[in-house]
């Protein structure tokens, strides 16, 4: 089988989605850290620490993701990427980079000859 752009543009693309979900996280954290005195980190923590946990796991799922689209190995986590790229702070190429992974389902390979 030929191979196609798609599985790349979709790696591509959920790599800069997780990346940018990863570093505006890690930014608004280190924004809103403001000390206070002996429980410094503990506003923060209470406030958005959850959320921003949250935030590098799917930042970090997209960016896991994306790779192996780039490889062409292991769809299912390629899918799963690109689908928590949707959720980040650039969704709209989450939902390429969707598109375009499941557009190449069959491009996907498990054997290292495959693909």
């Amino acid at each position: 089988m030929q191979h196609s752009w798609k599985p790349v543009a979709g790696g591509i693309l959920a790599i800069i989605a997780g990346s940018l979900n990863v570093l505006m996280t890690l930014a608004i954290m280190l924004y809103t850290y403001v000390p206070a005195g002996q429980w410094g980190f503990v506003p923060m923590l209470l406030n958005i620490g959850m959320v921003a946990v949250l935030l590098i796991v799917f930042g970090v799922v997209a960016i896991a993701g994306g790779i192996c689209a780039l490889r062409r190995r292991v769809w299912g986590l390629a899918l799963a990427g690109s689908i928590c790229a949707i959720f980040s702070v650039g969704g709209l190429l989450g939902v390429a980079a969707t598109v375009l992974v499941a557009l190449s389902h069959g491009e996907f390979g498990r054997s290292p000859t495959a693909g």
